[in-house]
């Protein structure tokens, strides 16, 4: 029970704050993208912070040394709403590649267009794949960060599922480096429901690895099971894990 007024709380804040920073980012998009991006990250922050001390789930980053200068693209395990969050003030500016359904959101969709989203219809395939690379190369170049969720949707705690190999493709097409990224949220936040668990997040950034001349399928299968032995690790204590069998 406490846990759901804690989330409960969360949200009705969270929807305020979405409103004013949505509508700010939006609207700065006349500026170009950097502010709309520092308003995105100023938002990311505020949201953990008050996750924080709301909902009692913080975080933590082992491995930022492996995160190049360059800009580069980010293949991260997703397995609640918590990384969507967290990978704004991991990863240095950035666009996200996403679900089309995503931007018609009101005021986070909108935000996220000018932060310059890469929005796709999952179910369209290789049209798909060619718009994440066509526009992923055009934000590459001008500086951005791709950050990508390879499973394609939210994967309950403890499970895992094939790769798509878009953001493998785009990087040997930008000629840029692959980030892994693996966590434990889904413990916390699991996909399945809709109550935030107190407890403490754990974030494993792997070493950035060149895409160049690797088959792209045996290269995605390889940082998944990278991704999946190194979540393993973080699995918490039954007793910090309640939310992922509720």
């Amino acid at each position: 029970m406490i846990a759901g007024i804690r989330t409960w709380t969360w949200i009705l804040v969270s929807c305020l704050l979405l409103v004013i920073f949505g509508t700010t980012a939006t609207l700065s998009r006349i500026t170009g993208r950097r502010i709309p991006w520092l308003i995105g990250r100023s938002w990311g922050w505020i949201e953990l912070f008050l996750l924080k001390v709301i909902c009692g789930l913080s975080f933590s980053v082992r491995g930022s040394e492996n995160i190049p200068n360059s800009a580069s693209v980010a293949l991260i395990k997703h397995s609640s709403a918590f990384e969507t969050l967290a990978q704004l003030v991991i990863f240095p500016q950035q666009v996200w590649v996403l679900k089309k359904a995503l931007v018609w959101s009101p005021f986070f969709g909108w935000a996220l267009m000018a932060l310059g989203a890469i929005p796709i219809d999952r179910r369209s395939g290789k049209n798909a794949s060619a718009k994440v690379i066509t526009l992923g190369k055009q934000r590459l170049k001008q500086g951005s960060w791709v950050t990508i969720f390879p499973e394609g949707t939210r994967v309950p705690a403890g499970e895992t599922k094939r790769w798509g190999i878009s953001g493998i493709l785009l990087a040997q097409e930008a000629n840029v480096d692959v980030v892994p990224v693996a966590h434990n949220s889904g413990y916390f936040w699991p996909r399945d429901g809709w109550k935030i668990y107190p407890g403490h997040v754990e974030f494993v950034i792997g070493p950035a690895v060149s895409a160049q001349n690797q088959d792209a399928r045996e290269l995605a299968d390889s940082l998944r099971l990278w991704v999946d032995t190194e979540t393993a690790k973080l699995t918490p204590e039954p007793t910090e894990a309640e939310g992922a069998n509720n």
